[in-house]
């Protein structure tokens, strides 16, 4: 997930017309290096072999549906509260339960990574236990409003650890600097 420094996964006033909202494709700036050698292309790279995707429906919708292939032809589930009328395109499958969700996706992708987008999507499978890692995409900007990543988890404490940091701080165009974290959820 990219996300803001002040932790905005899109700017404000998101829809369909304006998926990122006001100011949010900035957060993607990064992505021009995605092909080039250094720490953007190594996580693309990493991203573009995951086995299956799990995405939020907002997520899935605000994409436009991603016109039925996310990457490769990979699995993507769905995760929704409602079903829609019209039959999923190509890969797609609608999932209504979290847990059933992340099994269906492990299942498909053999021992194989499975990616996350939408930050519902990633506060739903935090909270059932379903989530292994969290790979953040920080862009060193501020965005004040929008939709947080973290807005609606628990008052619990979650514990993660860092497993791996790669910056671009030799970046000369500061709209594309970016600092790509992982980390691991630690189960009690």
């Amino acid at each position: 997930m990219t996300t803001s420094l002040d932790g905005y996964v899109v700017g404000p006033q998101d829809s369909m017309d304006a998926p990122m909202g006001i100011g949010g494709f900035r957060l993607f700036n990064w992505l021009d290096r995605r092909n080039d050698p250094g720490p953007s292309g190594q996580v693309m790279s990493e991203a573009n072999a995951t086995r299956a995707v799990i995405s939020g429906r907002r997520t899935y919708e605000h994409a436009r549906r991603w016109h039925g292939d996310h990457h490769d032809g990979v699995p993507v589930f769905v995760l929704t509260h409602d079903v829609p009328h019209d039959p999923p395109p190509g890969s797609i499958r609608y999932v209504t339960d979290v847990r059933e969700c992340a099994a269906q996706a492990r299942a498909v992708a053999g021992g194989g990574d499975v990616m996350v987008h939408g930050a519902g999507a990633a506060q739903a499978l935090l909270r059932a236990g379903e989530l292994d890692e969290l790979e953040l995409h920080v862009v060193p900007v501020l965005l004040g409003q929008g939709r947080r990543l973290f807005d609606n988890l628990p008052a619990e404490h979650i514990e993660l650890t860092l497993d791996r940091v790669l910056t671009t701080p030799d970046e000369e165009d500061f709209t594309r600097r970016v600092t790509h974290l992982r980390y691991r959820v630690r189960r009690p």
